[in-house]
């Protein structure tokens, strides 16, 4: 039987994400996810290793890389739009839902049970998924000191809106992260080196 899902996949990085933005450098879906891909699994690390959890860190990545596949289907939605009031909202996670089982259908019936949680949480995994929800904006943040370190302004106060929203999730290891490696994001090359 022949299969779309993993050519759908790499179309990832055909969907260019801040579209209503000036951008210095465009971003797509495909270098997004895999950045926050990175992240979720750098928090879930620190998890373990800082606070004394026991979180599984490679499916904590995994579910990552496709947190935004169902995007490939939808396309990527403005933030302004996606949240404008609860009835867009909700609508919008339905349209995401039905994306995402077309995703999962695409594959064969001998591969579906190991992406089905990846693509539908689990409740044991609801701490995993919280932990990817702030590794994508930990990315959208470091999207923004990319760009004002550019000299492009257009993203200054969506820096000052998305560090809120992070702080508010309350997660120790988010500030953990943003206090520790944060900062080396201002930084150049020569200074990285």
């Amino acid at each position: 039987m022949e299969s779309n899902f993993f050519a759908m996949i790499s179309r990832m990085k055909l969907i260019e994400r801040w579209s209503l933005m000036r951008n210095s450098r465009p971003e797509n879906l495909s270098e997004h996810s895999m950045e926050v891909s990175v992240l979720a699994h750098a928090l879930a690390v620190i998890s373990n290793e800082r606070l004394g959890n026991n979180l599984n860190a490679e499916k904590t990545a995994l579910i990552g890389i496709y947190h935004d596949a169902s995007e490939i289907i939808t396309g990527d939605m403005p933030t302004p739009i996606k949240y404008f009031n609860e009835n867009i909202q909700g609508a919008y996670k339905e349209v995401e839902k039905h994306a995402a089982k077309r995703l999962l259908n695409m594959l064969p019936q001998y591969m579906q049970k190991n992406y089905e949680d990846i693509f539908f949480p689990l409740e044991e995994d609801a701490y995993l998924w919280k932990l990817v929800k702030a590794a994508d904006k930990i990315s959208a943040l470091i999207k923004c000191i990319e760009e004002e370190k550019a000299g492009n302004t257009e993203f200054v106060s969506a820096k000052k809106s998305i560090y809120n929203i992070i702080k508010d999730m309350k997660l120790e290891e988010v500030d953990i992260f943003l206090e520790e490696f944060l900062p080396a994001y201002n930084k150049t090359l020569d200074e990285l080196n």
